[in-house]
Parts: C-alpha cells; sequence; structure tokens
C-alpha cells in the first residue's frame, strides 16, 4: 500500500516522504505533538487530509503546498495518498522555527507578534525551485550513512525556498515561466519523453509536438526541471532502472530492453555513469541486505 520513509532530522525536525506508486490509496496515520508547525508538499497526484474524525478534510493537489499550525490545538496526521502520488511533509517545532528567522522574522506572515499565539493555515503554489529540491528528495542515491544530513539540508532549503517566492531567483531570471501557457507545455514535454523513453523524439520533434520553439523548449526545460531534456530523461530511465531491478521481476538485460538499451553493455555503461556501480553488483547488494 505505498511507501512512507520517517526521517528524525533533530528532536524537534522530522521529514515524511510518501511515495504511493501503486493503483490504490494509501492511509497513514499519526498523533502530532501540540505546537509543530506542519507544511505538506504535493509532488505528483493528489492527497487528503482529514480533520475531527472525518468532519472536515482538505485536498492537497498536485504543486501545491499546504500550512498548518495551531497552537491550542492537536493536529494528528490522517491522510489518504491517491495512487501514483507523492507527497513531503515537514515537522517542525514553533520554537525551532523562530530560531531559524530570528533576524527575518518579519518575513513570516505567522511568526508576527500579533500572529505568535493564532492557528493559522495556508495554501500556496509550489515554485520550479522548490519543485527540484522535492524531486531530488524522491531520487536519493547517495551513500546510506550520510542521508540523515543530506536530508537535514534539502529540508531546510526547501523552507528557504516556501518563503522566498516572491523573490523566487528562477522567476526573476526567466520571464518565460510567467507564461503559464508555456509552463503546461514544458510539463507536457516531460510527459511526453517519459512516455516514449525507449524511443524518445528529437528535440526538434518535441518542440513541435508542444507547440515550442526548439530555443524556447530548452530554456524552458532547464529552468523548471534543472536539467536538459536528454539530462533529465537520462536521470528518470536509470531510477526507473533501478526501481525494476529492486523489483526483482526482471534481469539486467530486460531491464535495459525496458529503457531503450538495445545492447547490455550500453545499459551497464549508463548505470555505471549514474549510481558508480554496474546493475549486477548492485542486485548482488540488495541480495546481501535482504
Amino acid at each position: 500500500m505505498g511507501s512512507k520513509e520517517i526521517i528524525t532530522i533533530e528532536n524537534d525536525f522530522t521529514l515524511i516522504r510518501f511515495q504511493n506508486d501503486t493503483d490504490e490509496v494509501s492511509t497513514f496515520q499519526s498523533p502530532v505533538t501540540m505546537g509543530l508547525i506542519q507544511f505538506h508538499f504535493g509532488l505528483k497526484g493528489c492527497a487528503k487530509f482529514i480533520f475531527n474524525n472525518g468532519n472536515y478534510t482538505l485536498d492537497l493537489n498536485e504543486e501545491k503546498c499546504l500550512l498548518f499550525y495551531n497552537p491550542e490545538k492537536e493536529l494528528p496526521l490522517n491522510v489518504e495518498i491517491a495512487p501514483k502520488s507523492w507527497l513531503i511533509t515537514i515537522l517542525v517545532s514553533i520554537k525551532k522555527f523562530h530560531g531559524l528567522f530570528t533576524t527575518d522574522a518579519e518575513h513570516i506572515p505567522f511568526l508576527s507578534k500579533e500572529n505568535k499565539d493564532k492557528k493559522y493555515y495556508n495554501e500556496s503554489d509550489i515554485s520550479p525551485s522548490m519543485a527540484i529540491v522535492l524531486n531530488q528528495m524522491f531520487h536519493y542515491n547517495l551513500n546510506p550513512s550520510i542521508k540523515n544530513l543530506y536530508y537535514k539540508g534539502k529540508g531546510y532549503e526547501l523552507l528557504s525556498l516556501f518563503f522566498n517566492r516572491n523573490e523566487d531567483p528562477n522567476a526573476e531570471q526567466c520571464p518565460f515561466l510567467i507564461d503559464e501557457e508555456n509552463v503546461l507545455k514544458i510539463k507536457k514535454a516531460k510527459e511526453i519523453i517519459i512516455a516514449n523513453m525507449a524511443e524518445p523524439p528529437s528535440l526538434e520533434s518535441l518542440a513541435n509536438q508542444v507547440g515550442l520553439t526548439l530555443k524556447k523548449l530548452k530554456m524552458g526545460f532547464k529552468q523548471i526541471y534543472g536539467d536538459t531534456v536528454y539530462g533529465f530523461l537520462f536521470d528518470y530511465k536509470m531510477d526507473y532502472a533501478r526501481q525494476l531491478l529492486d523489483s526483482g521481476s526482471y534481469n539486467v538485460n530486460e531491464v535495459g530492453l525496458k529503457i531503450g538499451y538495445s545492447t547490455g553493455s550500453h545499459f551497464i555503461a549508463a548505470f555505471k555513469k549514474k549510481f558508480a556501480t554496474t546493475p549486477k553488483k548492485y542486485l548482488m547488494s540488495l541480495s546481501q541486505n535482504n
């Protein structure tokens, strides 16, 4: 029923990663101590937060984020994660949070003196720069020994970007992103290359399919996803290959063919470039850990 990973960054700073790649709704319930601020980031798909025994619900849609804070009432986590949905939750104490913004508290609306003891709720968009960090948190490929440090850095980076939306460097550097129609075209381009990962279209063909010039496709893709079209596709294919190997249902050659490598040697070289190990050694490490 999907997967979740609870990462305790510090005593008063917890990160939860929900990844439901199944075809069924996944549920998660957990008490949350009073005085914790909740941030929920919907990277993919959607989720529903349930309060007061089901009498009240809030939807978290794709590319949206929710902030909850109530200093007088516990807000336990009761969430339904839709099929094919990914989200990140950050729980941080108000004390810890105040400490992060001691010199710039005036920029944070609910930290103002008149609001500090009031409940607070906010829904906002995930910016392109936030989406990049969220994607990185779902594609962790580093040594397990530094996972906590990695997520700690990404958690703080995500919070800083959350409160920097009026000064989003991506939006300032690239007026292209202001045009919502172009952003939708770039996202469509991403969907096309993923759906055709084994035989992706040329950049010229892709640009024509989504109705952009080649220059705008390249520029927009880099701004939104932080990589070139084929660079993004390479990382996606390698992560997908790793998931197929994890499943135990395919051998190395079968995985290579599924993602578009006609020869095993090319796939092995690509996998090693990404993960610094061969698919065979990766499978061996899986069997040793089980």
